[in-house]
């Protein structure tokens, strides 16, 4: 069975919005302020082993719209741009601008279900908080990868602001050179 898992830029604080400058948040691009080889190393092994990505709309278009025209030394664009990606949206139709890109229809939790039991490696999520919270609601998620950067923003979407209650057991951590932590958690026993 495949994986789903979450991997996200958060703040201290949990903001997860724009940390790559391109949605016009006050504070977008905060996380190229602790960008380092190990962190860009951790990105591209993760990009690397992982088959698929999951997507919601307003991500999806963020993403079709700047990845592209994008390449690199050593193969994260090419990999970005040519695995399949799987959009959830209820006002993009088919034919998608991006390359090997499809529609899960309007049984998400259903498509997604099927994706997992298919043949293939990982699915990664990135951004898309609403996606989240309703796959967390039909427990669809098997891990989630935070990489928490030491800024405290003040405001922004958070992760998990909205989303169900859930428990979390941590099972692996990492710290970089700049301070950055990435917390992996699997869905611990659920909170009564």
């Amino acid at each position: 069975m495949r994986k789903v898992f979450v991997t996200e830029f958060m703040s201290a604080d949990g903001v997860m919005e724009d940390p790559g400058g391109a949605e016009n948040f006050e504070h977008g691009g905060w996380s190229f302020k602790f960008f380092s080889p190990q962190i860009g190393e951790y990105k591209t092994t993760e990009t690397m082993t992982t088959d698929a990505l999951l997507l919601g709309r307003k991500t999806y278009e963020g993403f079709a719209a700047a990845w592209p025209g994008r390449t690199d030394d050593v193969g994260f664009a090419d990999k970005f741009n040519s695995m399949p990606k799987y959009v959830a949206s209820t006002t993009l139709t088919e034919p998608l601008e991006w390359n090997n890109s499809h529609l899960l229809g309007a049984d998400v939790p259903g498509a997604v279900r099927e994706l997992k039991e298919q043949d293939g490696g990982d699915i990664a999520i990135h951004g898309s908080r609403t996606l989240i919270h309703s796959l967390m609601e039909h427990d669809l998620i098997d891990e989630f990868r935070l990489m928490i950067h030491p800024v405290v923003l003040g405001s922004g979407f958070t992760l998990f602001g909205g989303a169900p209650t859930k428990n979390l057991e941590l099972v692996d951590t990492k710290v970089y050179d700049t301070g950055t932590i990435v917390a992996t958690y699997a869905p611990g026993k659920d909170a009564k």
